[in-house]
């Protein structure tokens, strides 16, 4: 069974890490990247998450251009996944498709709908503790 760490990205505030493990992990599996995600699989009631990348068991990131969950071996000259050096350099690099595998072990996502309480009050740190100071 695959386990996934989901990075979360508040625009307002920071990010978040969530280990999704279990049945969650089913609900996930075959979702690409710019789909949204329920905020109820992280634990976040009332918030939409929106798939904005991830990277592999090994490292490798994952391209929305890219169709499928396998791993591509590409002529990259710029974009997700490679930095060129200088002007017009290209690159064969592995990347991985966009559609979220068992293979994957991270998820980046961001905050697009935001519930009632904020992520810090759900969490039991942040507004609270920040109130008694």
């Amino acid at each position: 069974m695959a386990n996934f760490k989901v990075v979360v990205s508040d625009p307002k505030t920071k990010s978040y890490q969530f280990d999704v493990t279990g049945d969650e992990v089913n609900n996930i599996i075959g979702k690409s990247i710019g789909e949204t995600l329920d905020g109820n699989l992280v634990g976040l009631p009332g918030y939409k998450l929106k798939i904005t990348g991830g990277n592999d068991k090994d490292g490798f990131t994952m391209r929305g251009d890219l169709p499928g969950a396998k791993r591509h071996r590409i002529l990259m000259s710029g974009g997700v996944g490679d930095e060129p050096k200088s002007k017009g350099e290209r690159k064969r690099k592995f990347v991985r498709g966009k559609e979220i595998s068992s293979d994957t072990v991270q998820i980046n996502t961001k905050v697009v709908e935001y519930g009632d309480k904020s992520i810090d009050a759900i969490l039991g740190g942040g507004e609270e503790a920040a109130a008694e100071e």
